[in-house]
């Protein structure tokens, strides 16, 4: 296994002094469909979101990798930008990363900590689904390709209506997903089919946020408060009318959480 190469782009721009949010995509989603509406509602944060291997603008995987190899790459790339004077030492960062990229988001807790003043999990979990099943879809992907995964991902990451009443954010993110090299997401299939923090929870010290949807069969609001209850300092959150993409689904609640409990942290870190 090896750190992949991951690319990241800037949402928007609040100014020098204005804290950094650096935003995770969930799998088969590149971040700009599903993180462009909540960004704009973050006006006080500049904002960063960074595209899984092979999804969004980050070149394919070459090799197998870990979502502590993930992560390893997010905190690269915010020491990078840090030491280039991209960050400014005195800005606090914060993460928020949905699904495959809440995971990560619980890897940075436990790994590199010290980067970031906040976390937030969206619609994720300390272990999100059983091995099998992870290990049967990459199989599944690798071969048939990701237009395999069309039908199923519009069911589970949408609550009832939505595609419907957003058709063309739904179509955004589903034409990410077909999008996406099917190599790199079967890859990141077997990383989550390995992916289990549950037992090392109380391990992550920087405050977190756990936010589900309402509606999310594959990551329920049960996900979010097992890791609120576990972690050292964590607060859970539950948004109604959105299923596995608030981001996406209710990006003006999402960004209301995440403003709220981020500017506390600032706040008392100041």
């Amino acid at each position: 296994m090896s750190i992949p190469a991951i690319k990241a782009s800037r949402l928007s721009n609040a100014g020098p002094a204005a804290p950094v949010l650096i935003a995770g995509p969930s799998l088969g989603t590149a971040s700009l469909p599903l993180w462009s509406r909540a960004a704009a509602a973050l006006d006080t944060f500049t904002v960063i979101a960074w595209d899984l291997p092979g999804h969004g603008a980050s070149p394919a995987a070459g090799e197998s990798f870990s979502i502590a190899d993930l992560a390893a790459a997010v905190a690269a790339m915010v020491t990078g930008a840090r030491d280039a004077g991209d960050i400014p030492a005195d800005v606090p960062v914060f993460y928020a990363g949905v699904s495959l990229g809440g995971a990560v988001g619980l890897q940075l807790g436990l790994d590199h900590g010290s980067l970031f003043d906040g976390v937030a999990v969206l619609c994720s979990g300390a272990k999100i689904g059983e091995t099998g099943a992870w290990e049967e879809r990459a199989e599944t992907v690798r071969v048939q390709g990701t237009p395999t995964q069309v039908v199923g991902s519009g069911q589970r990451w949408f609550a009832p209506g939505f595609m419907d009443r957003e058709p063309a954010a739904a179509a955004a993110l589903l034409h990410s997903l077909q999008d996406a090299d099917r190599f790199s997401y079967a890859l990141c299939c077997r990383a989550l089919a390995t992916f289990d923090v549950r037992g090392r929870l109380p391990d992550i010290t920087v405050p977190v946020l756990a936010v589900a949807g309402a509606d999310d069969v594959v990551t329920p609001p049960s996900f979010a408060q097992l890791i609120a209850d576990r972690v050292a300092n964590g607060t859970a959150a539950v948004v109604d009318d959105a299923a596995h993409l608030v981001p996406v689904e209710q990006p003006a609640v999402t960004a209301q959480l995440l403003k709220d409990f981020f500017g506390a942290q600032y706040l008392e870190g100041k």
